[in-house]
């Protein structure tokens, strides 16, 4: 298989005063560590309404998401931004690539079988092999999008999500994380 482009899958751009620190007390990751990490926004319930890949830096953000839920996930990041000096917009000029060996980009934070993920510039990769890669992630059995995860219907660690590194039990509070918690030292 050819280095892909995802065309399923869009980019968030979050920039402005503590970006970081905004997203930190909303997604189950800890997005202050090494990025990228796999993360989610929760519902106060604990259950999933999007999961992304974030990349980037303390000062500019990138949520690598499903394209049929980013304008979604826009609105919702606008309506927590309140006040704060945050500028949340779709990245056109970036996709999201992907390989199943190789050494271009990163291994996926979820798993490593999972292959390589970059980002570059639009056309930089194969067309049209979406199909490539959601039967690699299927065959190792990782779930992504609203589809497969959910909307607004299924609990974060129902999805493996202790497994695949999509939350941190360490980082402190975000929505959703009172069930999440209790969810994971119960089973303990």
């Amino acid at each position: 298989m050819a280095n892909t482009t995802l065309n399923d899958r869009a980019l968030i751009r979050l920039s402005g005063d503590d970006v970081q620190g905004f997203l930190q007390g909303l997604v189950t990751n800890d997005v202050a560590g090494n990025l990228p990490v796999w993360a989610a926004l929760l519902t106060p319930q604990g259950k999933v309404l999007f999961d992304f890949l974030v990349w980037g830096d303390e000062d500019d953000l990138l949520l690598d998401c499903e394209r049929d839920a980013a304008e979604e996930l826009t609105k919702r990041l606008t309506i927590y931004r309140l006040r704060r000096a945050i500028s949340i917009v779709r990245e056109e000029e970036l996709a999201v690539h992907w390989a199943p060996l190789g050494d271009l980009g990163v291994p996926d934070p979820r798993l490593p079988a999972l292959g390589q993920r970059w980002l570059a510039p639009r056309g930089a990769g194969e067309e049209g092999a979406d199909a490539n890669w959601r039967a690699h992630r299927l065959s190792l059995g990782v779930a992504e999008g609203r589809a497969e995860l959910g909307d607004g219907t299924t609990l974060w660690l129902e999805c493996n999500a202790a497994e695949l590194s999509g939350v941190s039990f360490t980082k402190g509070c975000y929505v959703g994380q009172e069930n999440t918690a209790r969810m994971n030292w119960r089973q303990k």
